[in-house]
């Protein structure tokens, strides 16, 4: 008979104890739960001090916002429209150019033919209208539309070329010249296009009241007008410096900014319009002769131009050619 072990019975007092107890009770001594309780808490305690009571405050009066101050607005001046420039219009008689005179000095002859000399003079044209547009972009105003022809000394052909420049931008579609005679000691071009005397710049320049507009005579060659020299003075140089000759000059191109005006000065070493004109113009041509002008002497001219920002020279009664080809050849009057 196998032995068996028994197992232990709790006392009877025990017993009816642990059967007054729950299951609950039971578990928490068998396992001990009583350690996961909190801690206890100790019985006499300082009694708790009552908050201080919240005193009611009274609601502040806002303050008043700060004023910002008045701003005092002016009415706004309306800008003045730019006055209107009414165009300067020269208003005289249209006189006729004698074309055989022209051929017999052996100038460009309008609406002719094709020629050598047209090819030529077209060329120096255009280089001249090309600066006188980069001097616009510039802002250089109404000198870009100024070229100044001169020469160190007489006989070197500045009228020659001055002549024959303004009959080749004459021919411009979208612009007009306007040729003037500055060589008040020696005036040639009335005579060189067979047009009548009469005032011109010099007499504007002394008649504080004279429009100097009046004096332009216009041609029947479309987009020409010569401005004589007018009545000669020997204080020319004077009344040039004077501050009336920009107002005047101002009026020849006024409303016009197509108008290119082409000024033939005396030789700049032999008489001093050259250079006081200088000083109103955007560009100067000085025409040296081939194998006559020396260089000192053309150095000397271009001292007396520096007033003008461009100086361009131009070599006058050349007779070769170093690459074989003549203007006007293509046309079948090259020679």
């Amino acid at each position: 008979m196998t032995k068996q072990s028994k197992i232990p019975v709790p006392p009877e007092g025990e017993k009816a104890e642990r059967a007054a107890e729950t299951l609950i009770e039971r578990a928490v001594g068998r396992y001990d739960l009583n350690r996961l309780a909190p801690s206890p808490v100790p019985q006499a305690l300082a009694p708790a001090r009552p908050k201080p009571a919240m005193r009611h405050r009274a609601p502040e009066t806002p303050e008043a916002p700060l004023e910002e101050p008045a701003v005092v607005t002016e009415p706004v001046k309306a800008t003045p429209p730019a006055p209107v420039v009414e165009p300067v219009r020269f208003t005289g008689e249209a006189h006729a150019i004698d074309r055989e005179h022209l051929r017999a000095q052996g100038l460009i002859v309008p609406e002719g033919i094709v020629t050598g000399l047209m090819e030529e003079f077209r060329i120096v044209k255009r280089q001249l209208l090309a600066q006188s547009a980069d001097l616009r972009r510039q802002s250089k105003g109404a000198a870009a539309q100024r070229i100044l022809v001169c020469s160190p000394h007489p006989g070197e052909g500045k009228t020659y070329c001055s002549v024959n420049l303004a009959l080749a931008m004459a021919a411009e579609k979208e612009s007009d010249v306007l040729l003037v005679d500055a060589d008040f000691a020696k005036p040639s071009i009335l005579s060189a296009l067979g047009l009548p005397g009469g005032p011109g710049l010099m007499d504007a320049l002394i008649d504080g009241e004279a429009d100097v507009a009046d004096f332009v005579l216009n041609t029947d060659v479309p987009g020409l007008h010569v401005l004589p020299a007018g009545n000669g003075t020997n204080s020319d140089s004077e009344y040039l410096s004077s501050s009336r000759t920009g107002k005047v000059l101002e009026r020849l191109t006024q409303g016009a900014p197509n108008r290119m005006v082409i000024f033939d000065s005396p030789p700049a070493l032999a008489a001093s319009p050259a250079a006081e004109l200088a000083k109103y113009v955007g560009q100067s041509v000085v025409v040296v002769r081939a194998d006559r002008t020396g260089q000192g002497a053309l150095e000397d001219a271009i001292s007396l131009l520096s007033a003008c920002p461009n100086i361009e020279l131009l070599l006058n009664a050349v007779n070769f050619s170093p690459s074989g080809r003549r203007f006007g050849s293509y046309y079948g009057y090259g020679g």
